[in-house]
């Protein structure tokens, strides 16, 4: 509704209205004290249209959630208002899964919970609240159909990520709730709800806009993300509003990511390697082979940390795929602590030593009696065993890491072969932020701070992570329509009392 509309309908409204009026001169002529009224309507105007009872700040995959879960339990008693600071929401979940979009995993609570991180049972709550089952229902209710594949990984049926991101506004909108982009909030402050009408029954929020727009809010909810993949719009700000607030922030650093193994890139350093620093001539080598069905060992200051199975790539950023991701989250804050990290490959896992070097052998006897091989060299000899127990693609590679390597030793090399990893692609290119506003601070049961009543954070702003495989994107979408429903309730329990 227009101002214009919205005050013609106010003041023809008013019982007190009146007008003194002059034909003669065709002048309309209002008393001193209608005037000051008029302008005080104005006024009430424009602060309505710039207040709602809960405001979200980012529209991604949390904060659609909770403007769907806020606007469906209000039923539209309220205003549910979404503030995106890009152009359109849910520009993060459009890249995930390069377009294809993993939005849960249907494993239950029991091992889906092992896939999350630090503390996992501070997302029990919200998870029960809204399981995985149930956002497959949520979205097929919304116009979205879904398949489930191999490891119980939950896909939009079109594999369009599109999709994911359309039943969300359709969810949010339809249940009553405005979402506005364009809207880069720059500053938080809290205030009495009630400084509207002098009535200062407790503290609510004012937040302003880069664009000089402000709104103010008796519950606010910041579902702003991390750092990771920065052009969709996460540069972090929810962690500064936290710290202005009174709230701690634990150690940012980056997860899912590619770690990077020492002489992989033409690049001296240790820690942050950004992903478009050249390739070595050895990176070169290894980039591009995928490895199914291997075995990755991470080892910090020698110690073993974690054993992963599965498959792995070599990217143009370093180590990656399933597994790869699964250690990244150790690696980085290994190394971010000054701890030395190796990582361990071993491309035989389904075999002991015993018998690969049992297998190898005979192999090697085969070769060696193949009367065709008889005037080879040893390299030429060893070269055709490589390929029988290694891809094509890798052979260089590997030998490039074993270069006085023999049948004698292959066993072992196959079994550990070994990677210093001095480094790791940071924001630019990982999938979520590991750290985050400290979970001690905030109520698992409802997402609010414990610290600022009628604040609430959801999301992966939390010091709140998990693997890859869906699970991210679940705890994003459990958390936020928590914090959304928890927030209305108490709305709703508000309005009730003041009728």
């Amino acid at each position: 509704m227009s101002i214009t509309t919205e005050l013609t309908n106010r003041l023809h409204g008013s019982a007190g209205f009146r007008t003194d009026y002059q034909i003669t001169t065709k002048r309309i002529w209002y008393s001193y004290r209608e005037i000051i009224d008029i302008f005080a309507e104005i006024l009430a105007v424009i602060k309505d249209m710039n207040s709602a009872e809960i405001i979200i700040i980012g529209g991604g995959a949390a904060g659609l959630m909770a403007a769907a879960g806020a606007a469906a339990t209000l039923g539209g008693g309220a205003r549910v208002l979404v503030l995106e600071k890009m152009q359109r929401p849910g520009r993060k979940i459009m890249i995930t899964g390069k377009g294809r979009c993993n939005f849960t995993n249907l494993k239950a609570w029991n091992e889906f919970s092992g896939h999350v991180h630090p503390k996992p049972n501070f997302l029990k709550p919200s998870f029960y609240n809204l399981s995985s089952e149930k956002m497959i229902d949520f979205l097929t209710e919304h116009g979205m159909e879904s398949v489930v594949e191999r490891g119980d990984r939950a896909f939009p049926a079109s594999h369009l990520a599109s999709d994911v991101v359309d039943a969300l506004v359709r969810a949010a909108e339809g249940a009553g709730a405005e979402i506005l982009c364009d809207k880069e909030v720059k500053q938080i402050a809290t205030t009495p709800v009630g400084s509207r009408n002098d009535a200062k029954e407790s503290e609510g929020f004012r937040v302003e806009c880069g664009d000089g727009s402000a709104y103010e809010c008796k519950k606010l909810i910041i579902c702003t993300g991390g750092l990771s993949y920065p052009k969709t719009g996460s540069s972090g700000d929810g962690y500064e509003w936290a710290k202005e607030l009174g709230h701690s922030v634990r150690p940012l650093f980056p997860s899912l990511t590619a770690i990077v193994p020492k002489g992989y890139k033409d690049f001296s350093g240790k820690g942050h390697i950004h992903r478009n620093e050249p390739l070595s001539e050895v990176g070169k080598m290894l980039c591009g082979n995928q490895l199914k069905n291997v075995e990755l060992s991470i080892m910090i200051d020698g110690n073993q940390s974690q054993n992963e199975f599965g498959d792995l790539d070599f990217t143009d950023g370093g180590i990656e795929g399933p597994i790869g991701f699964k250690v990244s989250r150790k690696c980085v804050n290994a190394l971010v602590n000054g701890s030395k990290v190796t990582a361990v490959l071993d491309l035989k896992p389904a075999v002991d030593i015993e018998d690969l070097t049992v297998r190898i052998n005979t192999l090697w006897n085969e070769i060696s009696k193949d009367k065709r091989n008889a005037q080879k060299l040893y390299k030429d000899r060893f070269r055709i065993l490589l390929t029988k127990v290694l891809p094509m693609s890798l052979i260089q590679g590997f030998m490039k890491y074993h270069p006085n390597a023999d049948h004698k030793t292959l066993p072992k090399h196959l079994k550990g072969w070994k990677f210093e990893i001095e480094g790791y692609v940071g924001y630019e290119r990982c999938v979520v932020t590991a750290g985050g506003i400290s979970l001690d601070e905030i109520a698992p049961k409802t997402l609010e701070s414990k610290l600022v009543p009628g604040l609430y954070f959801a999301g992966e702003v939390l010091d709140l992570d998990a693997d890859t495989g869906g699970y991210n994107l679940q705890t994003a979408f459990s958390t936020g329509y928590l914090a959304g429903v928890s927030a209305s309730k108490q709305i709703a329990t508000s309005l009730r009392s003041s009728q």
